[in-house]
This record gives structure tokens, C-alpha cells and sequence, in this order.
């Protein structure tokens, strides 16, 4: 293979989702096995929130979310916050390869509202959960807690009531079509990719000399920010897409990288690491209800606003803005709302509960279920549909 075949094949062309999916799964499991830390981003989207507080004056020493979460550093020097540095750096990079940044604005004022107040829903119930998609699927479910399936049922939920008000008249919004003469070209910036990736890359191997864990996050967010980027993977359009088209590629794909992870933290936690675990409470129910409806409205989840924000779609910088105000909301009102939802219930951890072969058996049980559900979803949408367009027609003749 040639450097241009390679160029147009791999570096031009977006990647097909399913082993994008699966090799996302697998850095995430040597992420948590290398770091000890794991692959989410609103726990710290909620920190840049608590900081914008502190600069403005405001005295964060009685709330208690931050006290949980902790409030130390900056996002230079956690490894949540170089992660998501090097993830921005690899979506950017990712996308000037391709030629695929280009400022982009809200077509309508209507977009701006659906991105903001879905980002600021989605945002409170991601960090009322205590994580978001990547928290709950590449982190919750792979780490054998049992909070992360309340999540993901929650979200599916909310993610249909999403998406039957986001087909309300007032959110759509008429296409302008415009006659152009000819396709434009398409031509990666290659020099601006390069010294962008390069400057990452240096970026990194410095944190890693000052730094080891800081630099190994670096590097891991740089590659997930290539992934997603490169293969469009996003919640959301997995999410919508199963109920208003039926389409079921980047669900499946999804949890092909859930399975692929878990094995891998499996093995991880046998030879002695603790894996992550949450409440198994309402908490998790209702932020996977309001994360679900939100991401729909919004338009984008955690990966698809990030990724898109920086091929320069103006809509998902307000998504992104959204998720940090909603996230530090949550932290206002967590001493109310904790007692009652929260920290009170048990944190099941399932290698626990079910004993090692059992959790992992059981794990991999409710991925094949899932799978299985989609499938005939996905049959039962098409058939449904066909049934109703012969209906259409013989009402027709």
C-alpha cells in the first residue's frame, strides 16, 4: 500500500465503527490497568465548573460533591484533566488530517436552545449517576458494578422520550437547499495535522519524564480523541438512531467494546486492582433518565460534542458549555439530594456478589441479552415498517 492509499484509506475516509468501538474497549481496560484511573470526562467537566466558581469568589469548602470528587490541582497536573487535554488534541488532530474542520453554525435559534438545555440536563444527570456514557459503558459496566446497568436501561428510556420531543413540530427546523456547479475537493492539511499531532506528541513524552501517569494519560487521550473522532463514535446517533431509524451499527459496535473491555479489567482485577464502584441507587436510575433525554435534545453526547466542537460546530459548543454548567448544578444541590438517593444505598460490585466466574458470566449474559434485544429490534423495526408502507399503498390504489 502506497502513502496515498494509506493517507485516503485511513488518515481521509472515516473508520468503520465496530473495531474502532472494540479497540477503544481495549485502551480502556489497559488505561484502568496502567493508571488506575478510568476513561470518563464529566467528573472532571464538573471540576472546570468548580474552579470557574472559585475564580468568580464562591466558597466551595462545605459542598460536598467536590469533596468527592476532589478539588485539587488543576486540569494540567490530574490525570482526568491531560486526559481530556490529549483527548481534544486527538479529535483536532484526527480532524485536520481529513480536512474536516470548518466553522459551523446553528442553523436556527432553536438549535442553540436544544444544545444548551440538553447539555445542562445531560450534564446533572451524568454526575447525578456519578458518570456519563463513557463512565457508565467503558468504566461502570467492564468495572462489574451493577449501577452502571441501572444506567444504561435508564438512558435507553430516556433516550426514546428524547427522541420523540426532539420530532415535535417546534424542533424542526426547514432545509435551504443550494445549487452549487460542482463537488468541492477534498484535501487533508496535512502540515497543520502534523504539527498539531506532533506538538501533542511532545506534549505528552514531556509530562511523561515530569510525570509518568500524567504523561500515560496523555497518550491515552490522545489516542481515544483519534478514535472517536476518526470513527464518529457518539451515544447519542447509537441512541436515536435505534428509535427513529432503526439502525443498530454503532449500538452493536458499542457493545462489542464493552465486552472486549471487560475481559480486560477482569483480568486486571484478579491480579489485584479495585475497580470502580457506585451506588446502585435511584440516582443512577433517574440521572440515566435525564442523561438519556438530554443527550437526544442536545443533539451529542460526552464523545460526540467533543469531537465535534473541534471540527468546528459551533452548535456543540454550547452542548459542551451546557454539560459543565448542568454538572456543576448537580454539585450545588448534592448534600439535599445525596441522602436521600445516593450514599445510602449499597455499592454492588457483582465479582462480589457473584463471586469472580459468576460476575464475569453474568456480565457477559446482559451484553448477550442486549445484543439479542437489538437484533430483534432491529427486525421488528424494518418489518413494522414494511407493513405499514403496504398498508399505505393499497390505501393509495
Amino acid at each position: 500500500m502506497t502513502w496515498q492509499e494509506f493517507k485516503q484509506q485511513y488518515l481521509v475516509r472515516f473508520w468503520s465503527p465496530v473495531p474502532s468501538v472494540i479497540a477503544a474497549g481495549v485502551l480502556s481496560a489497559y488505561y484502568f490497568g496502567l493508571t488506575g484511573t478510568f476513561w470518563a470526562v464529566t467528573g472532571e467537566f464538573t471540576r472546570w465548573g468548580g474552579h470557574a466558581l472559585q475564580f468568580a469568589g464562591v466558597d466551595l469548602s462545605h459542598w460536598g460533591y467536590f469533596k468527592l470528587i476532589g478539588l485539587q490541582g488543576t486540569p494540567l497536573t490530574r490525570v482526568d484533566g491531560v486526559m481530556i487535554i490529549g483527548m481534544f488534541v486527538g479529535c483536532l488532530s484526527a480532524a485536520l488530517w481529513a480536512n474536516n474542520v470548518k466553522l459551523r453554525l446553528p442553523t436556527h435559534r432553536i438549535r442553540v436552545f436544544q444544545a444548551l438545555v440538553g447539555g445542562i440536563i445531560a450534564g446533572f444527570g451524568a454526575r447525578l449517576a456519578m458518570g456519563c456514557n463513557l463512565a457508565a459503558f467503558f468504566t461502570g459496566i467492564p468495572q462489574f458494578s451493577l449501577h452502571a446497568w441501572f444506567f444504561a436501561i435508564a438512558t435507553a428510556i430516556g433516550s426514546l422520550a428524547g427522541a420523540k420531543v426532539s420530532l415535535l413540530p417546534v424542533f424542526r427546523i426547514p432545509v435551504k437547499l443550494q445549487k452549487v456547479s460542482a463537488p468541492q475537493p477534498l484535501s487533508a492539511r496535512q502540515a497543520q495535522a502534523r504539527t498539531r499531532f506532533r506538538l501533542g506528541i511532545v506534549w505528552a513524552v514531556a509530562k511523561a519524564f515530569a510525570a509518568p501517569k500524567l504523561g500515560m494519560a496523555a497518550l491515552f487521550g490522545l489516542a481515544f480523541g483519534l478514535i472517536i473522532e476518526r470513527a464518529q463514535v457518539c451515544f447519542t446517533s447509537a441512541f436515536r438512531d435505534l428509535w427513529i431509524t432503526g439502525r443498530t451499527q454503532m449500538a452493536k459496535a458499542i457493545i462489542a467494546g464493552m465486552a472486549v473491555g471487560t475481559i480486560g479489567v477482569y483480568s486486571y482485577v484478579q491480579l489485584g486492582l479495585d475497580p470502580k464502584i457506585f451506588w446502585a441507587g435511584p440516582n443512577a436510575v433517574i440521572g440515566g433518565l435525564l442523561f438519556g433525554f438530554g443527550i437526544v435534545l442536545a443533539g451529542g453526547c460526552e464523545t460526540g460534542w467533543m469531537y465535534r466542537a473541534v471540527e468546528g460546530q459551533v452548535h456543540y459548543w454550547w452542548v459542551g458549555l451546557g454539560n459543565v454548567i448542568g454538572s456543576t448544578l448537580l454539585a450545588l444541590v448534592w448534600n439535599d439530594l445525596a441522602p436521600l438517593i445516593a450514599v445510602n444505598y449499597d455499592k454492588v460490585n457483582l465479582l462480589k456478589v457473584l463471586g469472580p466466574q459468576g460476575g464475569l458470566l453474568a456480565t457477559y449474559g446482559m451484553l448477550g441479552l442486549s445484543l439479542a434485544l437489538l437484533v430483534w429490534w432491529e427486525k421488528h423495526f424494518f418489518a413494522n415498517k414494511a407493513r405499514l408502507s403496504a398498508a399505505a399503498l393499497q390505501t393509495a390504489l
